[in-house]
């Protein structure tokens, strides 16, 4: 049974881990003890419910045995009633443990930025951009998260034009990456004195804090080539093979150093230039990532583009994603999204077993 090996390895690399962070060896390298702990702790909740699951298998063996031998019959009801219930527990079961073995989101501990702009319906959406970022404020307090104003672009009527919040907090990305998209909202403007319904948006993306940019230069992936230096430098410089080129064969970047009269130095010299030249690449390619994405998040605006629509006169909020509706807007906007995301998070997680499975 394939869920079966693969519940093992994670119990048997989970025995190992517990070994490895009591080698002092480990415990004094803090980036190595902290990558092993964590991945020990991440495998505890695994490890416990396959024990769980083995308790369960053992106990319906024992159930049905009882129920195969015969004889009294108060004793056969009990051991059908034990099947019944530890067979629907396995299933549970069986279903918790193939979500866990999904592969994580590498992002979902990071902590997010969460941008909120007024889309179309001028002072209104303006408006509403100042409700959504009271609401994930309210929301991230509930949460016991940082929440940090990193920029707010006000209009003289309470609203905002941008937003931009700072959320820090465990989880912060596993919960708020759902909020991506256009928010719609219909509701009597203040300003309408006829009473009639008008229909803004406000677009919100979310996007991971970045990591710093690490560059490591594998040597297989670099040519180096030596030759006799050129140009000014005395004597000593112009006689020796010193000179060195470093070319970068996954990018073809070229870099050459002749600075120096020892070809040790060029060497370095020319790395540390070649390191730099692929860190500005790379940062580079991330924002070019984030702009993408930001931009993949939020469309266009339009009133049509949307993910949840606020309706205030009938204080209800959908999600159109999971055809969720609730009747409690006013909470909804104090913070009170748990509902929401969850439904939220749990098609998700279906959505992708169903992609395993298939």
């Amino acid at each position: 049974m394939m869920l079966f090996d693969k519940l093992r390895q994670i119990e048997e690399r989970s025995h190992e881990l517990a070994r490895l962070l009591s080698d002092p060896g480990v415990f004094a390298n803090p980036a190595e003890y902290a990558r092993l702990r964590k991945e020990h702790a991440d495998s505890l909740q695994v490890v416990g419910g396959f024990a769980e699951y083995r308790d369960v298998l053992k106990r319906l063996g024992e159930a049905r045995h009882i129920l195969a031998e015969g004889g009294d019959r108060e004793l056969q009801e009990l051991a059908q009633a034990e099947i019944d219930d530890l067979t629907a527990r396995q299933a549970a079961l069986e279903e918790e443990l193939k979500r866990l073995l999904l592969p994580r989101d590498p992002n979902d501990d990071k902590n997010v930025f969460v941008e909120i702009r007024a889309g179309a319906g001028g002072d209104e959406a303006a408006l509403f951009a100042a409700d959504l970022a009271r609401m994930y404020t309210k929301y991230a307090e509930r949460q016991r998260w940082k929440v940090e104003v990193m920029d707010a672009s006000a209009t003289g009527v309470g609203g905002f034009k941008e937003a931009i919040l700072f959320i820090q907090g465990r989880g912060a990305w596993s919960r708020l990456k759902f909020e991506r998209g256009v928010h719609r909202v219909q509701r009597v403007p203040v300003t309408e004195s006829s009473g009639r319904i008008h229909t803004s948006t406000v677009t919100v993306a979310v996007l991971p804090e970045a990591e710093d940019v690490e560059i490591r230069v594998d040597e297989r992936d670099i040519r180096v080539d030596v030759y006799r230096s050129s140009g000014p430098g005395g004597q000593g410089v112009n006689t020796t093979d010193s000179a060195v080129r470093i070319t970068h064969l996954p990018t073809g970047l070229v870099v050459t150093c002749q600075d120096e009269r020892s070809q040790i130095k060029n060497r370095a010299k020319a790395l540390r230039v070649l390191k730099a030249r692929l860190l500005e690449r790379a940062q580079d390619e991330q924002q070019a990532a984030i702009a993408a994405d930001r931009r993949s998040q939020v469309g266009t605006g339009e009133r049509s583009e949307r993910i949840r629509t606020y309706n205030f006169p009938q204080a209800r909020v959908t999600d159109h994603r999971v055809g969720l509706t609730l009747h409690r807007l006013p909470a909804v906007l104090e913070g009170d999204l748990d509902e929401l995301i969850d439904a939220l998070s749990a098609a998700e997680q279906a959505e992708r077993l169903q992609r395993v499975a298939g």
